[in-house]
């Protein structure tokens, strides 16, 4: 008498007359037919954790119900205009909780102080959001940050260190590092959604 173990599908193994091999290879594909009907049949039977209703066939992955219906390298959204004195100067801000509060609160005029002849900062009228952010950052010459610590919008033109409470928030337009660079002392900063 022959001992079945576990539980049997449809089919049964091909009987063994002939050729062993050819009859081994006829069992094997019998086996990974029923193996492969248990696989789907069992998937398809097990209710979706949300409903309770059976879940459809994936083939394996999941489908994602977030459809994107605009998606785009554009982010003229996420533009600002940096205006000191005579010159304006264009800005693409991050994707983040903090350029995001940042555009909340355009437009703004912050009166900027030179430090070390790295970064012109001054304090914006409401803190960012740190959400997401590292404790600290290490600017890059032209980037557009925050200094959580002052709540200060920072124009980095020179090379400043990696320091805590330093956010990245966005990059400023080519060359407008070296032009704020030249602008000696204290200045007024009119900062704009574009």
């Amino acid at each position: 008498m022959r001992q079945v173990v576990g539980h049997r599908h449809q089919g049964a193994a091909a009987p063994m007359t002939g050729n062993p091999a050819r009859a081994g290879v006829a069992t094997l594909a019998a086996l990974a037919l029923t193996l492969g009907a248990c696989g789907d049949q069992d998937r398809d039977e097990r209710p979706d954790p949300g409903t309770g209703a059976p879940a459809p066939p994936s083939g394996g992955r999941s489908e994602s119900t977030h459809v994107n219906p605009t998606p785009t390298d554009d982010r003229s959204d996420m533009q600002i205009h940096v205006t000191l004195g005579d010159h304006r100067f264009a800005a693409t801000l991050d994707d983040s909780a903090a350029a995001d509060d940042l555009l909340a609160q355009l437009p703004v005029t912050v009166d900027m102080t030179d430090h070390a002849g790295v970064e012109k900062t001054g304090p914006l009228p409401s803190p960012l959001s740190l959400d997401g952010q590292p404790d600290g950052a290490d600017p890059d010459v032209g980037d557009l940050g925050y200094y959580a610590p002052g709540n200060d919008l920072v124009l980095y033109h020179g090379d400043q260190s990696s320091f805590p409470g330093i956010v990245v928030i966005g990059r400023l337009e080519r060359g407008a590092a070296e032009q704020i660079a030249r602008m000696d002392g204290s200045v007024t900063v009119t900062v704009e959604a574009g």
